[in-house]
């Protein structure tokens, strides 16, 4: 997934999915609308809820049947804003679809293969402004981030913030070693996510063009957990 902006780098999120833009675009990190297809569970859960260290004003929390519609509304409005980045943002889905595939992802969750976040101000509850989530699609031992944050609060450190926190969750699962965010080289502002956060980007590889503002290559960033002392 090119997680969603804003990011849009790659959807939340994993999710209607897998956030923060430095040139306008969307800090999108691979998509997150649905599920993805993994491969070996994940032992153990993250968190259902997340709080970033520091006074940052916003909640990661799981997505749930109950947030379909708010959710619905927010990917509605900000389709011109992930449509470049995130194949499943070509057309607006239907509140039902956003239903089906919030099902899809509660069992995902509960099989530890997608962890996938809604992120909302702690001043407007109920409002959802983005989507980010853990995704085991990458292999043994990793997880990859994805996410997006809507047009209105691009800019404001929200991608680089909830990011980190997944990054913390995802290293406190037993047997993950690594954390990786991809996204196409178009997409600086998912790339800033990736770096401010102390991610080295190890490669670049092809990747099927299946959005507009895909360039045909995707970078790969990558975190490893650091030796305990």
């Amino acid at each position: 997934m090119n997680h969603v902006m804003p990011p849009p780098c790659g959807g939340a999120s994993g999710s209607l999915p897998p956030s923060v833009p430095a040139s306008g675009a969307p800090a999108l990190s691979t998509p997150a609308l649905g599920t993805s297809t993994p491969s070996t569970p994940t032992p153990g859960r993250p968190p259902e809820l997340l709080r970033p260290a520091g006074d940052s004003g916003i909640t990661l929390r799981r997505r749930s049947p109950a947030q379909s519609l708010a959710l619905n509304a927010a990917v509605r409005a900000n389709l011109d804003h992930l449509r470049p980045w995130l194949e499943w943002a070509a057309e607006a889905p239907t509140v039902a679809r956003t239903a089906e595939l919030t099902e899809a992802g509660a069992a995902a969750w509960d099989a530890g293969t997608d962890f996938i976040y809604l992120v909302g101000l702690d001043a407007e509850p109920g409002r959802v402004i983005g989507s980010f989530g853990l995704h085991r699609r990458i292999g043994p031992g990793a997880l990859e981030i994805g996410y997006w944050v809507g047009t209105d609060h691009v800019g404001r450190g929200i991608a680089t913030t909830a990011a980190r926190a997944l990054t913390a969750a995802a290293f406190a699962l037993p047997g993950v070693h690594r954390v990786e965010i991809h996204c196409d080289p178009a997409n600086t502002a998912s790339a800033a996510v990736a770096r401010r956060l102390g991610f080295r980007l190890d490669r670049e590889v092809d990747a099927p063009v299946r959005a507009p503002g895909e360039t045909g290559r995707k970078q790969i960033w990558v975190q490893e957990r650091r030796p305990t002392p």
